[in-house]
């Protein structure tokens, strides 16, 4: 029985004594700058393999309830090919088109997207477009494209390994003029909806939203994640103060103001108009009032 305890008491110490000598190499990595972190470098094969199996499932997981549209309508492949020339071009590349150079100089390479349909099903491409991979350079794309343009540009890459060179440049040479998505584009109109009324922000969509619309990257802002700037005057406690920038009454309709005419209501300012839609500064707003 004592050797017995003798060995387990061997075994506990060596463990304790790898677990801290992991955590100094992890210390001197971090702290000591000994990890490279220059684009100009590779992932490990290793790291690189650990964090595609993760995110392939990870994507599989959070899509797999996902209705998908009927996406063989030649407009809606049209509108998703336009589309993809203006927003996923640069970084991915087409039939014939290079990357742009931040796509081929990125780490990991956003790589093409002729394979993407025997890659993922739709659902998963949809969920990837709306929102992005962390890590990777790959946007989220929820806060800047409508619902059915994330479908269009879905649509399309069903179409696009199909397409040799002449066939995608001609695709692209029907397709809507840029922008062909986003909030400048000209779409369809739509018979105007009668709601009784407006909808209560969706606090927890604002707070995303602040983080997708870059205001993390010149406010300290609690609750989303940042590097500690000092551009802007940090957000803490923002629904406690009695003016918006030193000119508008604090309230939740002049925030929402502020966030979509910020030159219009206080000209050379130095925080740009950031082209935010009504429905997202609405609920981003919303998440500032809770900070008190």
């Amino acid at each position: 029985m004592g050797n017995r305890n003798a060995v387990l008491a061997a075994v506990a110490a060596t463990t304790a004594a790898l677990a801290i000598a992991a955590a100094g190499l992890a210390a001197a990595a971090v702290f000591g700058g000994w990890y490279d972190v220059a684009a100009t470098q590779q992932h490990w094969k290793p790291t690189y393999a650990v964090l595609e199996t993760a995110m392939r499932h990870a994507v599989k997981l959070r899509a797999r309830d996902i209705a998908e549209p009927p996406l063989a309508d030649e407009a809606m492949v049209l509108r998703g090919a336009g589309c993809y020339r203006d927003k996923c071009e640069l970084c991915h590349g087409g039939p014939g088109v290079a990357p742009g150079d931040p796509g081929q100089s990125m780490q990991p390479l956003p790589g093409p997207l002729v394979d993407a349909r025997r890659h993922w099903r739709a659902r998963e491409l949809y969920w990837i477009t709306r929102n992005g991979i962390r890590m990777s350079g790959m946007p989220g794309w929820e806060f800047r494209l409508r619902d059915q343009e994330l479908w269009e540009v879905v649509a399309f890459l069903q179409r696009l390994p199909e397409l040799a060179a002449p066939q995608y440049a001609e695709l692209l040479g029907r397709a809507p003029p840029s922008p062909a998505c986003g909030p400048e584009a000209q779409r369809p109109a739509v018979p105007p909806v009668t709601v009784a009324a407006p909808a209560p922000p969706d606090v927890e969509r604002g707070r995303r939203a602040l983080n997708q619309h870059a205001c993390n990257a010149c406010h300290i802002i609690p609750g989303v994640t940042g590097s500690n700037v000092y551009v802007g005057p940090p957000l803490e406690g923002i629904a406690s103060r009695q003016f918006i920038a030193g000119t508008l009454l604090n309230s939740q309709d002049n925030m929402v103001r502020w966030i979509l005419q910020t030159q219009q209501v206080k000209p050379g300012t130095a925080m740009p108009q950031l082209g935010v839609q009504e429905h997202d500064a609405r609920d981003m707003a919303g998440y500032l009032a809770t900070l008190r």
